[in-house]
């Protein structure tokens, strides 16, 4: 089914010189929001997400503290947001020189990792927090 018309000759009920969404012809404040839009939408493809590193990965290590760590706390774990995540469960850290209950969390692991938790144990005379990691399967 064709027109008549080459792809080359302007609409019939447009003027030959008039596109047929002239940029110019939108008022400023509705031309300024679809050249955000359209920049929103271009940079959302720029995003890049960093890879895991090839090895295994730990959290830092904390400082040697005398002070033994509290035994754990108990946390009532929340529904999963996904199929996927993994609970990380909490544990105490060393800040400004006590221990400091940090809650546990919902994590989307790396593909093809496993969670390996991390632990207090036993440095010297001492205590030291081992942080946990993903390790790969």
């Amino acid at each position: 089914m064709t027109s008549g018309r080459r792809p080359s000759e302007p609409l019939p009920h447009l003027p030959p010189t008039q596109a047929p969404f002239p940029a110019a012809a939108w008022p400023p404040r509705r031309r300024a929001f679809g050249l955000a839009v359209l920049g929103a939408v271009a940079l959302t493809g720029c995003v890049i997400a960093p890879l895991p590193p090839a090895g295994p990965w730990r959290s830092d290590e904390g400082p040697v503290v005398d002070a033994p760590p509290p035994p754990p706390r108990y946390e009532a774990v929340p529904v999963a947001p996904g199929v996927a995540y993994v609970w990380i469960g909490g544990h105490w850290a060393w800040q400004a020189g006590r221990h400091v209950w940090i809650g546990g969390r919902w994590a989307l692991p790396p593909a093809g990792h496993a969670w390996v938790p991390g632990y207090w144990g036993r440095h010297g005379p001492g205590w030291r927090w081992h942080g946990g990691y993903w390790r790969r399967r």
